[in-house]
């Protein structure tokens, strides 16, 4: 760690006798020295440091002054010593406090210093410790900030209110130990509250906020716990934890209102009056007291606040009147006015109430939908995603489902609303081992048709008499679609011994075998199940395996899941030398030693009893304790695919002989049934009617859950078929009967069996028969759980084909419940009314219908009075037949089939009007009086307004955004969007009631508007409003685009009623593909295919005749057929193609370390580094956010617990709380960056539905010499585009060559060096660390974001498989000679045929030489070197490697010349051109001053000789002194003392030398 302040130079040693002839340099660096000193001492106390943002010059952020610019000090380590310097260098008194965290501000420019060190004496901040100016790794946020004690804030003390309107409402902050911290919300109330507004004189305290409500402080967290009694006259009176000690995070920070403040508050909130705490008047606390909110402006925005903070689901009215009875003598003083998407009632806008008195019967009034969170459904502990046990989500909390009633027709539900294909089997008994916490449901009655398990009958959440051993499970078909192999022991004599090999990007590679150790091996053994690691065996040889190695320096601890999980060098990097690869040899290997198994009574040897081989004898398995995991491991032994059942109690008949195990205790792992924990052989307290079962998928018995009836009048009456080996066949008709009926109907949800019939009911089609024998006791779920005989047998004597008709095809009695219905209501209490007759549900007519009717319905269905009777197809259009027309009930008939009615079938009407009924057990208090009709949510369509008992619509005269404005706000549908007129939704029916309608725009109500009378007009249906609104948004999440190239191209396919569906290519053109592209993010439509041009999908078709404008921003706001009438087949399926893939920005997150980029341990990139997330309160709507930011489909499963191995420090994000609609994980609540208590074992991960498509981004380099250097492209959305230059460097370029497998990268080039491309620029600011495997993983700008232009393209030069280093030999020196280059690793020399000063300059550039002087040709080729010459080298002369040049022409050749090239450069390598000038300048100034000196001594020498000569002229010869040639430095031979000797230039040499 630096100094702060001036470098001081250190004196240079004086003397020598001419000392003030050379002082120039040591006067340069003592004027240097008295500068800086000077400099110094002229600055005023302070100068160089200032505290801004804050009340005075004493208190604010700091900031001091380097190079002439004032920055900011990053709170790395700041604390009190640093504060005291700060404060004595200002000369503001003592500390009063430091601020981590902005409190006064971010700052901008410079972060000058980080990591500032004092002991808290220094007098200036400049004589502390800290790291070189500039070097830091922090950001404006964490800009530090002091408070000194002559500042104003001393006089506030050591309480204040933040981040509110005023200093008498915000967060509670407390000063202690020099430092402002906050105080957790934990048991903080209005007592404690009252106690801060006395201690800062603000009054009486209004609300004692909690969770945030006033922002996130910053650490540290000084108070928990608070309790006071309210006498207290501060609050550090009052009892609590101990300083600093909690167990509390920012988002629990406490704050405070106080009447003082003038914020009217709503503390508590409440329904009042109604049948659930889901509907009622709505009331909040005041004063101490309950008071009723005033109707003034209450709509269905302020509603859905309510609901949302009540967490009662959706807002289904806003009802006025009197229902809910009148409220308590208080009313709110103020009237609110909400947006709608506030999460709670006291984040919308109060005002005072504009008309003052608010009378009772004006009271706000709310119903809720009710709370719709056990929707949610998972299956757990199994390792899929469509087989586990059962768990639902109500109340915050994961429950279980006890087993009673459990059957096939309940796990019919799960599976579907899972998306995991159908039921297979419905286990019970705890099979998926036993669950914790409560058990939420119970007695489960589902019919199978429903959407969610929740939607099912059963008891009341919570309600049992169940224990965890009763836990229900569910097998979906999608559990036993086989996964592909990652891992694989090649080259063994069985698959659970062998060389170890992985694939990565399709390819096979081996493993390295540095530091491959036991626990390694551990970890391969239990992934493939193959037991447990043997010792390694001298000698064992497994091949040579592939030339590829793939992982290196492997570091497993033994208990991960997967070998990929544990820690090793990146994909591909290995120093490994070939044949030093990993083996393992796994206990599954030794077949010998196991008991061997099998399956018996079974319809093939993969289903049936299990028997293990023992002491030369088979026996049977108890089923104590017998689950899947048992049966998963005896489904491997016989290598029979995976389980679909593990029967219990002899499923599959009694055995014989002796039981072998009992209380098999198996991990799923084990090759084998012997491996696994159980009691000793033969030990038990069984019996044969205890004897255990399997069923695996290799039995091929799960196609029996593939089950239809045919030719019978109704789906549920005909020849029965099951689908195998893509056919239909039937059933043979041997033993047929009605037990085997009753099963059939069961699995089909048609009710009992009234007869078993044969072919002469119902035909024998085309005669195949798959199924000989069936037996069934009548009680079984499904036809698989039967014992079957199949598959071609070919043993069926009678050659029939079994039938069945079950009692739902036959018709139901008018007069009960079952034969009548209401549909497409919120309830099953208020919708379209419906009748079945004569096997088939119709409607009803509306003519003459009213309340009377509807009475009688109610009554029928047991759903309470009748509250509504609303006609012209209040619910939406019905299909099929109109059975009844001209109802006239009294009102006190029982049934509707008691009231006068024309004949069945006979009307005049048509679907239009179709009438509807609500009743008061749905909840609704009344309709709405005003609609959107005719689009694809509530939020947008036809604009319908509800007047004299009948739905009218709105002509478009003059209808403009603001009259929208109004509707949307009506509807708590958010702002308006557009305002379409011309019957945009489709042409009304029924009365036009309103005509030149004018809203300000303001209203809160629709029917404020000025308009003309009620039903006067000059219009025709041909000009109905419409409204789009901002809530009618569907999101992309709401529509896909799939089986295409890409997200952004495919069938489309929209999500309703919680179902995945297509649209029909009834009209579709480019106007509506360029809705689904806009929507999706995608660029533009470039094609709307029809015709299921990306295949045929499944499932409901949803939407036809869509007739978009193209200025839609979502399919929902576009016109079209109600949800789900069609006239459509599959072969009409609709498609698109867009531009690009519009990929979102997910610089932010990653998904590492798993099978795709789709899938894997969560990753957030903060503060230049990448961290984990904790997996607290981590679930699928956390998930979810991470998928759609990926571009990777919808969130699969949310695993924690470091599914996908343990990270690396930081972990950045904890309690992390998306509510599913975010677009990135940023949006989402969490606690503070990097505060967290967990640990890398918590490391949360996600799977996302997109594995199969998770893209990766195909690259190459174009117009370069070869493919392994040139200008970068990348392949997105069919098409080929450039990235930008901004940021690019090696290490991106790194990441392209590993990509293209051409070594390391040589040159990472920008500004188009290699030509201007063409078309998108794909990629802008590429950010890749390097060790990347692919470009697309790198953090970027979005696809097709950047602001660069082709002249900034990025090229790559990769060292390829000949990287052309370059030498030159038999020269004067290493910049001049014949040139030789590496050639298929041997150096060869280059034929001077097409050589030039081109060729020359490139390769004086990449020795570090200077230009080229010449490029010589004709250097002969030494004796015996027999090499060819490389010929065919071309360069431009720009390049600076030889790579770069083109080589397209490039190989070994004779070379015609029989001469190679050679280069003479300039100058040698390292030396600058600067450099050179000062060589050349100091050898002239040494020429110049030898020759003076010369010149001086010649002169006195001769003088001295004349001297000489004069005084001893007999002495010439001798004493003459010998001189060397002219242009040395010329020195007596024999000086005539040792100062004569120490002459000038050399005391200069001597001091020039001196360090």
């Amino acid at each position: 760690m630096g100094m702060l302040g001036c470098l001081h130079p250190s004196p240079s040693r004086l003397g020598g006798r001419n000392q003030p002839s050379c002082g120039g340099a040591k006067s340069a660096g003592t004027l240097l020295l008295m500068a800086c000193l000077w400099g110094t001492a002229a600055e005023s106390p302070g100068g160089l440091l200032r505290l801004v943002g804050g009340p005075s010059r004493c208190a604010g952020r700091v900031e001091v002054l380097h190079n002439g610019t004032w920055g900011t000090v990053c709170d790395d380590g700041w604390g009190s010593p640093e504060g005291q310097v700060v404060c004595r260098q200002l000369g503001c008194g003592t500390l009063l406090s430091v601020a981590p965290g902005t409190r006064y501000g971010e700052g901008t420019g410079q972060i000058w210093l980080d990591e500032v060190n004092c002991t808290g004496e220094e007098r200036d901040l400049s004589e502390c410790r800290a790291r070189p100016w500039g070097e830091h790794n922090c950001q404006h946020v964490e800009d530090a900030s002091v408070e000194c004690s002559d500042s104003s804030i001393t006089a506030l003390g050591t309480l204040q209110l933040l981040n509110g309107p005023n200093r008498c409402a915000g967060r509670v902050e407390v000063l202690h130990n020099h430092m402002w911290g906050t105080v957790c919300d934990d048991g903080w109330d209005l007592v404690d509250a009252a106690v801060v507004c006395r201690q800062l004189g603000c009054g009486t305290p209004l609300s004692a906020t909690s969770g945030a409500h006033f922002g996130r402080g910053h650490d540290p967290i000084w108070l928990d716990e608070v309790n006071c009694t309210g006498t207290e006259d501060t609050l550090f009176d009052c009892q609590a934890s101990a300083w600093g000690n909690n167990n509390c995070f920012h988002g629990e920070d406490a704050g405070v209102i106080c009447s003082a403040s003038e914020m009217s508050v709503a503390t508590k909130l409440r329904l009042a009056n109604g049948s659930t705490h889901c509907e009622g008047r709505v009331e909040v606390t005041h004063n101490g007291t309950w008071a009723a909110l005033c109707d003034e402006g209450w709509g269905l925005a302020e509603a859905r606040v309510v609901c949302r903070q009540l967490g009662c689901g959706r807002a289904l009215s806003a009802p006025g009147g009197f229902h809910f009875g009148q409220g308590p003598g208080q009313m709110w003083p103020d009237s609110v006015s909400c947006v709608g998407t506030e999460t709670a009632l006291s984040a919308c806008k109060a005002k005072p109430r504009g008309n003052g008195t608010c009378h009772h019967g004006r009271e706000a009034r709310v119903v809720c939908a009710g709370n719709s969170e056990g929707d949610q459904v998972r299956l757990v502990n199994y390792g899929s995603r469509c087989a586990g046990r059962v768990e639902v989500f109500h109340n915050k909390k994961w429950g279980t489902v006890c087993d009673d009633n459990w059957d096939l027709l309940d796990a019919e539900v799960v599976c579907r609303q899972l998306d995991c294909g159908r039921a297979l089997s419905a286990p019970g008994g705890g099979q998926f081992g036993r669950g914790d916490g409560i058990i939420w449901m119970d007695e489960t009655n589902c019919t199978g048709m429903e959407s969610t398990l929740s939607a099912c009958r059963a008891r009341p959440w919570g309600i049992n008499n169940c224990y965890h051993g009763e836990d229900a499970g569910v097998v979906c078909s999608d559990s036993i679609i086989p996964e592909p192999a990652h891992l694989q022991l090649a080259n063994g004599s069985h698959r659970c011994a062998g060389r170890v090999e992985v694939l990565h990007q399709e390819e096979w590679g081996a493993v390295c075998d540095h530091g491959w150790d036991k626990q390694d091996a551990e970890v391969v053994c239990r992934q493939l199940g193959c037991g447990t690691a043997l010792p390694a065996l001298e000698g064992a040889d497994f091949g040579t395996g592939p030339r590829r190695i793939w992982l290196d320096n492997m570091n497993c601890q033994g208990t991960e899941p997967a070998l990929t999980k544990c820690r090793a060098s990146p994909w591909g990097e290995s120093s490994c030398s070939h044949g030093k690869h990993a083996s393992v040899v796994c206990s599954g290997s030794a077949v010998s030693t196991f008991a061997p198994v099998r399956l018996v009574d079974g319809p093939g040897r993969c289903a049936g009893r299990v028997e293990v081989f023992h002491n030369e004898k088979w026996g049977t398995v108890c089923d104590d304790s017998w689950d899947f995991m048992d049966a998963k491991v005896v489904c491997r032994q016989l290598d029979c695919g995976t389980v679909v059942m593990a029967p219990r109690r002899a499923h599959f008949g009694q055995g014989q002989g002796p039981i072998w195990l009992d209380d098999v205790r198996c991990m799923g792992t084990e090759a084998a049934l012997s491996e696994c924990r159980a009691k000793g052989w033969g030990v038990h307290g069984c019996e044969h009617g205890e004897d255990a079962g399997v069923v695996c998928s290799g039995s091929g018995i799960s196609d029996l859950g593939s089950l239809r009836l045919v030719n019978g009048s109704d789906l549920c009456s005909g020849k029965v078929e099951v689908f195998h080996d893509q056919r239909w066949g039937g059933i043979c008709t041997d033993g047929w009967d009605l037990a085997e009926a009753h099963v059939v109907c069961r699995q089909l949800g048609c009710g009992a069996a009234h007869s078993a019939a044969g072919s002469a009911w119902f035909g024998t089609g085309d005669g195949l028969i798959w199924v000989d024998a069936v037996e069934c006791t009548g009680t079984e779920g499904a036809l698989f759980e039967c014992k079957v005989k199949f598959w071609g047998a070919e043993s069926c004597k009678s050659r029939g084909h079994a039938g069945v008709s079950c009692s739902a095809s036959a018709d139901l009695d008018p007069g009960s419940s079952e034969a009548l219905r209401l549909v497409s209501g919120p309830h099953r209490c208020a919708g379209r009314v419906e009748v079945f007759h004569n096997q088939q549900w119709g409607t009803i007519c509306d003519d003459s219908w009213d309340l009377n009717d509807a009475a009688v319905v109610c009554r029928q269905l047991g759903c309470g009075t009748a509250m509504s009777a609303p006609g012209l197809s209040g619910f939406g259009q019905g299909s099929g037949p109109i059975w009844l027309d001209g109802v006239s009930c009294l009102g006190t008939e029982a049934t509707l089939a008691e009231c006068p009615v024309k004949p069945w079938g006979h009307h005049t009407c048509n679907h239009v009007e179709d009438a509807s009924v609500v009743c008061s057990g749905s909840g609704i208090a009344s309709i709405p009086r005003l609609r959107l009709v005719g689009g694809l949510s509530e939020c947008a369509g036809r604009v319908e307004v509800f007047y004299n008992n009948k739905w009218g619509t709105v002509c478009d005269d003059s209808w403009d955004l603001r009259d929208a404005a109004v509707v949307c706000r009506q509807l708590g549908c958010g702002v308006a969007l557009s305002a379409p007129s011309s019957a945009r939704f489709g042409w009304g029916a029924g009365p036009i009631w309103l005509d030149d309608v004018s809203c300000t725009g303001e209203e809160t109500d629709f029917s404020k508007c000025q308009a003309k009378m009620w039903g006067i007009h000059n219009c025709h249906h041909g000009e109905d409003a419409g409204v789009v609104c901002a809530a009618g948004n569907s999101s992309s999440a709401d529509l896909q685009l799939v089986d295409g190239p890409h997200r952004c191209a495919g069938r489309v396919e929209v999500l309703h009623a919680g179902q995945w569906g297509t649209v029909c290519d009834d009209g579709w053109d480019l106007n509506d593909a360029a809705v689904v592209c806009r929507q999706l993010g995608c660029g533009r439509a470039e094609a709307a295919p029809g015709r299921a041009r990306f295949g045929r999908g499944m499932g409901r078709i949803w939407l036809d005749d869509v007739a978009c404008a193209g200025s839609e921003d979502a399919l929902a706001q576009c016109r079209a057929h109600p949800w789900g009438q069609s006239n459509c087949n599959h072969g009409e399926d609709a498609s698109v193609v867009c531009s690009d893939a519009g990929a979102t920005n997910t610089s932010t997150v990653r998904l590492v370390d798993g099978p795709h980029r789709c899938a894997g341990r969560v990753e957030v990139f903060h503060n230049q580094q990448w961290g984990t997330v904790c997996d607290n309160g981590w679930d699928l709507s956390d998930a979810a956010v991470v998928c759609w930011q990926l571009g990777c489909g919808v969130a699969v499963a949310a695993p924690a617990g470091a599914s996908f191995g343990r990270g690396l420090d930081p972990i950045w994000l904890d309690r992390v709380a998306c509510v599913g609609g975010e677009k990135a994980l940023v949006q989402c609540r969490a606690r503070p960056w990097g505060i967290n208590s967990c640990t890398h074992e918590e490391d949360a991960g996600v799977v996302c539905s997109d594995l199969a498509r998770a893209e990766v981004a195909e690259v190459r380099l174009a117009e370069g010499p070869n493919r392994c250097a040139g200008r970068v492209e990348v392949l997105h959305a069919g098409q080929w585009g450039t990235v930008c230059d901004d940021s690019w460097d090696l290490n991106d370029a790194a990441v392209v060559c590993r990509q293209l497998g051409c070594g390391r990268a040589e040159a990472a080039h920008g500004r188009a060096y290699f030509g201007q491309g063409t078309g998108h620029i794909w990629l802008d600011d590429m950010s890749c660390t390097g060790s990347e495997d692919n470009l697309a993983q790198c953090q970027a700008h979005p696809w097709g974001q950047s602001n660069c232009h082709h002249g900034e393209d990025a090229g790559v030069v990769c060292s390829g498989t000949d990287p052309l280093q370059v030498r030159v030999q038999d020269g004067p020196g290493p910049c001049a000679g014949r040139v030789e280059v590496l050639y298929n690793a041997t150096w060869h020399g280059v034929c001077g045929s097409r050589w030039s000063l081109l060729e020359a300059g490139v390769v004086c550039r990449q020795l570090g030489c200077g230009p080229a002087q010449s490029a010589p040709v004709g250097a002969q080729l030494r004796q015996g070197d027999g090499h060819a010459l490389l010929e065919g080298l071309s360069c431009r002369g720009t390049e600076s490697l030889l790579l770069e040049c083109q080589q397209r022409e490039t190989g070994l050749g004779p070379c015609t010349q029989g001469s190679a090239a050679g280069v003479v450069c300039t100058k040698p390598k390292g030396a600058t051109t600067s450099c050179s000038v000062l060589i050349a300048l100091l050898v002239l100034v040494m020429l110049l001053s030898g020759v003076l000196l010369w010149l001086n001594l010649k002169r006195r020498c001769m003088a001295a000789a004349q001297a000489g000569a004069r005084q001893h002229p007999g002495d010439q010869n001798t004493s003459a002194t010998s001189f060397r040639p002219v242009g040395a430095i010329y020195l007596p031979t024999k000086p005539e003392s040792p100062e004569d000797a120490d002459t000038e230039m050399t005391q200069l040499m001597k001091e020039d030398a001196a360090p």
